[in-house]
């Protein structure tokens, strides 16, 4: 008997957004027509707060990663995201109101308003949350793999179960193409019962024609049958740099595509803005770090290395030094939590990020951009170089002071996790759009904020 059809992320995403649409359009009526006096409301006015309410809750939803339901989050987590993300949210369009329309306000209702929404999106959430903990989510998987691939099995079989992610898939049943004569009964028999497909094999070609029939029956009858890298680029938001060999094409999918124009103003637009505001920051830190480097940082005031940036080409960044002097003497070395050679002023630069500022230099001379991978040593860059044969692929665009990966890994401190964050990197490259560039400026500004990483 069919097991009975379990709801894929995106229907459960859905019945997210209907459950928040339906808070905040009830809100909306209650601050519209109960918290703004009467002699205020008119059509414009309610067509405004409306629009502009709900366009700014799910904007604000999305930038902050409200709806990612492959985190394993801890329930209190789940109430707190939803009443800073939701408050946030009633209190801009407030401010919308008074900006907009210099209306008045009913107190009582106004702070129904205020507090109640917040606390029903919470509640909300935490009912959904609980109540798939008890529905199965989970979708069996038949994962198909060759000899190519086989050495990287293990690797592929745990993204697949999840981790610190939850993915909704399990492995149920493997299937190796190397070992294949000809479809046993049992093998059948256990196919009926899996609900997704995963294939991961370097050649299409050679995929065995009997196999290939149960998988199309498999397809009529709507099972699920995805790539790897789909499965990884879907769930994880990074392309599976690693466990795929040398499958460049099938990976970054490169194809010609129009020039984004409206991307590419908005990141002249970014670069302009964000320019002048870290500009007038740096102007700021300035004589404050000088003053304090004088006493507790004796040195050079900055620090400059080569990076390699668009296309493979080296130029000079530019950091507040927050190393001891000669660092590096006994040759080239990633920096690492609780780095030895890190002052203790410059550890306080880290924390708060301010070490980076000067980067604007280079932002401004046209080596970076705001967005984008992070640029790094030519010595780090040809041993990555040996060790993914794409690692070049990154140099497609220019290095960025803050990217994808830098707000979806942790700090870097070894060649491994340089190869980890390529996946990010790439991903970037590939779907770069201006949702995806806000999401990475909000996450960079609670980095700060929260004070994260080394």
């Amino acid at each position: 008997m069919p097991r009975p059809s379990i709801l894929n992320s995106l229907e459960r995403k859905f019945i997210l957004v209907i459950g928040d649409f339906l808070i905040i359009i009830a809100s909306l009526n209650v601050f519209i027509h109960n918290a703004i006096d009467s002699k205020y409301i008119s059509f414009k006015l309610k067509f405004a707060i409306f629009t502009f309410g709900v366009i700014s809750f799910f904007v604000l939803s999305y930038i902050l990663d409200l709806y990612n339901i492959h985190k394993r989050l801890r329930r209190k987590y789940v109430v707190t995201q939803a009443l800073y993300i939701t408050s946030f949210f009633v209190f801009i369009v407030f401010l919308f109101a008074v900006l907009f329309f210099d209306a008045s306000f009913w107190r009582i209702p106004l702070l129904v308003f205020l507090i109640l929404t917040p606390i029903e999106v919470a509640l909300w959430r935490l009912f959904f949350a609980n109540v798939f903990r008890v529905i199965p989510t989970v979708k069996n998987v038949l994962l198909i793999y060759d000899q190519e691939t086989e050495k990287d099995y293990r690797e592929i079989n745990y993204a697949i179960d999840g981790d610190d992610e939850e993915t909704f898939y399990r492995v149920k049943l493997s299937y190796n193409l190397n070992q294949h004569s000809e479809i046993k009964k049992t093998f059948l028999q256990a196919s009926e019962k899996v609900d997704s497909w995963i294939i991961n094999i370097k050649n299409y070609n050679e995929f065995p024609k009997d196999l290939e029939k149960v998988l199309l029956r498999s397809i009529l009858r709507g099972k699920e049958v995805i790539s790897y890298t789909s499965f990884y680029e879907n769930i994880y938001e990074a392309l599976p740099i690693q466990s795929h060999n040398d499958s460049f094409y099938e990976i970054l999918q490169l194809r010609n595509r129009k020039i984004r124009y409206l991307h590419t103003i908005f990141s002249f637009l970014v670069n302009l803005i964000l320019s002048l505001i870290v500009g007038f920051l740096l102007v700021l830190c300035v004589p404050f770090v000088f003053f304090l480097n004088v006493f507790f940082n004796k040195g050079p005031l900055f620090y400059t290395q080569k990076r390699v940036g668009l296309h493979g080409n080296e130029f000079k960044i530019y950091k507040f030094r927050s190393m001891v002097v000669n660092a590096e003497k006994e040759g080239a070395k990633m920096a690492v939590k609780n780095d030895v050679r890190i002052t203790p002023f410059g550890r306080i630069l880290r924390i708060f990020r301010i070490d980076e500022l000067p980067q604007i230099l280079s932002v401004i001379k046209g080596d970076m951009q705001f967005i984008g991978p992070r640029p790094e040593r030519k010595v780090f860059v040809n041993q990555l170089n040996s060790l993914v044969p794409f690692y070049g692929t990154r140099h497609l665009i220019k290095p960025g002071i803050t990217g994808w990966a830098q707000v979806k890994y942790k700090y870097g401190e070894n060649l491994e996790d340089s190869i980890k964050k390529l996946e990010y990197d790439l991903y970037y490259i590939k779907n770069r759009s201006i949702t995806l560039d806000l999401r990475i400026i909000f996450k960079t500004v609670t980095t700060v904020l929260f004070s994260r990483g080394i």
